[in-house]
């Protein structure tokens, strides 16, 4: 299992179901790694329209990247998610959960993975309860061609038991820090796609 690296943008011959995979995919890129410059330029020129709040949100991130640079975004990156010793701002659900990296809720979700035939890449550093992994799982159950994998029980499942507890509570850690500005521009982003993911499963 491994972080999105590419990126496809929606067009207007896709459906739903595909945009919702290549906006986790691009969450997964954005939380795992400050983007190169060439991401950001991709980002500042496509589409920014409609009115809805999603609509809004991704307006707002074009914005931001329209003047944002590699090397400042991989500063506030280091700055927020890394630092020195204890990062400013925990990526990770387990801390949202008990309080503790590598703790119960970790353990649960390798369970569910190994129950949907995944595991994390050796190469990867990142436990499997960062933000930048649950997504890309999530962008995996959307986007599957295997029997079984894509059903929306499946996503409903998975989102409710290792993203939706504390999506908002990292949202908002993130929105408090006097450091985040290219990042606060993403979890705008990303809070506003949750809520509605959020709501599409409760009524699904």
């Amino acid at each position: 299992m491994t972080t999105t690296q590419t990126l496809k943008f929606e067009t207007p011959d896709q459906g739903e179901e595909t945009a919702r995979a290549d906006l986790y995919g691009l969450l997964a890129t954005l939380y795992s790694a400050p983007p190169s410059q060439d991401l950001i330029v991709t980002i500042a020129s496509a589409r920014s329209e409609g009115d809805g709040v999603l609509q809004h949100a991704w307006a707002e991130l074009v914005s931001a990247c329209r003047t944002a640079q590699a090397e400042e975004v991989r500063d506030e990156y280091e700055t927020l998610f890394i630092g020195v010793g204890k990062p400013e701002v925990m990526l990770y659900g387990s801390y949202y959960l008990s309080g503790f990296l590598m703790e119960k809720p970790l353990a649960a979700l390798r369970t569910d993975l190994a129950n949907l035939g995944l595991e994390r890449d050796e190469s990867v550093p990142e436990t499997e309860d960062h933000i930048a992994m649950l997504c890309e799982v999530m962008r995996y159950l959307i986007a599957s061609n295997d029997i079984g994998q894509d059903s929306l029980a499946g996503q409903q499942a998975f989102f409710a038991n290792h993203m939706q507890p504390w999506l908002i509570r990292l949202c908002d850690a993130i929105d408090a820090h006097p450091s985040a500005r290219f990042y606060r521009a993403v979890t705008g982003l990303a809070r506003s796609f949750f809520e509605v993911e959020i709501q599409a499963f409760d009524m699904a």
